[in-house]
C-alpha cells in the first residue's frame, strides 16, 4: 500500500517517484488575462500542455471537464457526478495519489487539490514553484501525447463545509464566526482597480493578497516558518473563526486554502463565485478602503 503523499512535493519528489503505478500527475493550467481595467478573460491551457509537459502527464480542463458550463460565472463548482466521470477519465479514483502543478503561479494546481478534497479525495500534492520548477531543477519536458490513462472509477463524497455559495456568505456577515478574507491586490481590494461589476470589497473581510505566500525568488510556496507567521498575522489561525476565502473567481482563493493546510488547517472555504458574482448583484454590499470595514 502506497503511503499518503503530502499536500506539497518538490520537484526531487517527483522525479523520484514519475514511474509509481499509482501516482497520476495532472497539468491543471489555465489562461487568465487579467487587464489594468476592465473585465478577464479566459482561456484553456491545453494548447501549451501539448507544447510541452511533463512526461505521463495527463490535462485537467479546469474551464469545462471541471466547471459547471451551464452557470453565469466561469469554474463554478459542477455537480458531483460531472466531477466524477472526469476525474475518472484521467485514471484518479481509489488508490490513486495525485500531484497537480501548472505553468503559472501555482493556483490552477491548488484549485483542482482543493476540488478533489471537496469530493472527498485527499490523497493530492500540489507541485512546488509548478513547472517552472521542475524544468529549473533539470526535469525533462515533452510533448509526445500521454497515452489514455485506464479509466478509474472515482467516488465522490461532496464535503460542503468547503464552500459557500452567494447566498451563505451574504448571511454569515457579521455572524462573528466567519473570517472572510479577500486574496486579491490591494487596488482591488480597496475599489481603485476596475476589474469586476461593481468595485471595492465585501464588508467585514480582510485583505491578505495571495502573491504574499509566494517566494519570489522560487515561485513556490513561502518556507513554511514563514507561511505560518503571515497567516497567524492575519489571524487566520484562530480556532474561534472560520476562513472563507475569496478573490475573481475561487481560484486564487483555493491557494490560501491549500497554504491553510500546511499550516495544519484544513477547515477553510472558498466562496466559489468571489467578486465575479457579487459585484453582479447590485443588492449585494460592497464597501472601499483600506479597512475590512471601508474606512478609506
Amino acid at each position: 500500500m502506497s503511503t499518503r503523499i503530502d499536500p506539497l512535493v518538490d520537484a526531487a519528489w517527483l522525479s523520484r517517484h514519475l514511474g509509481d503505478g499509482d501516482l497520476v500527475v495532472v497539468d491543471a493550467t489555465t489562461l487568465l488575462d487579467i487587464p489594468e481595467e476592465g473585465p478577464y478573460t479566459v482561456g484553456s491551457g491545453r494548447p501549451g500542455y501539448e507544447e510541452e509537459h511533463i512526461p505521463g502527464a495527463v490535462f485537467a480542463d479546469l474551464t469545462t471537464d471541471f466547471a459547471d458550463t451551464g452557470a453565469s460565472d466561469p469554474w463554478t463548482v459542477p455537480s458531483s457526478e460531472k466531477f466524477a466521470v472526469h476525474a475518472g477519465l484521467l485514471g484518479i479514483g481509489e488508490g490513486k495519489r495525485v500531484v497537480a502543478y501548472d505553468r503559472s503561479t501555482g493556483f490552477w494546481a491548488t484549485r483542482l487539490r482543493w476540488h478533489l478534497r471537496l469530493e472527498g479525495f485527499d490523497d493530492v500534492a500540489v507541485l512546488d514553484g509548478g513547472l517552472r520548477a521542475w524544468k529549473a531543477a533539470g526535469g525533462r519536458v515533452t510533448s509526445e501525447p500521454t497515452p489514455a490513462p485506464i479509466a478509474a472509477a472515482f467516488q465522490a463524497h461532496r464535503r460542503p463545509e468547503l464552500l459557500r455559495s452567494t447566498e451563505e456568505v451574504a448571511r454569515s456577515l457579521g455572524d462573528g464566526r466567519t473570517l472572510l478574507v479577500n486574496v486579491l491586490d490591494p487596488a482591488t481590494y480597496r475599489g481603485d482597480r476596475h476589474t469586476y461589476a461593481r468595485d471595492g470589497h465585501i464588508p467585514g473581510s480582510v485583505n491578505l493578497p495571495v502573491s504574499e505566500l509566494l517566494d519570489p525568488g522560487t515561485g513556490g510556496l513561502r518556507p513554511a516558518a514563514e507561511l505560518r507567521e503571515v497567516l497567524d498575522r492575519a489571524g487566520l489561525l484562530d480556532p474561534g473563526v472560520r476562513p472563507v476565502a475569496y478573490c475573481g473567481g475561487g481560484i486564487a482563493a483555493t491557494g490560501l486554502v491549500h497554504a491553510l493546510s500546511l499550516a495544519g488547517r484544513d477547515d477553510a472555504a472558498v466562496y466559489d463565485g468571489s467578486m465575479t458574482a457579487w459585484a453582479a448583484d447590485p443588492s449585494l454590499p460592497l464597501v472601499t478602503g483600506d479597512s475590512p470595514d471601508g474606512d478609506a
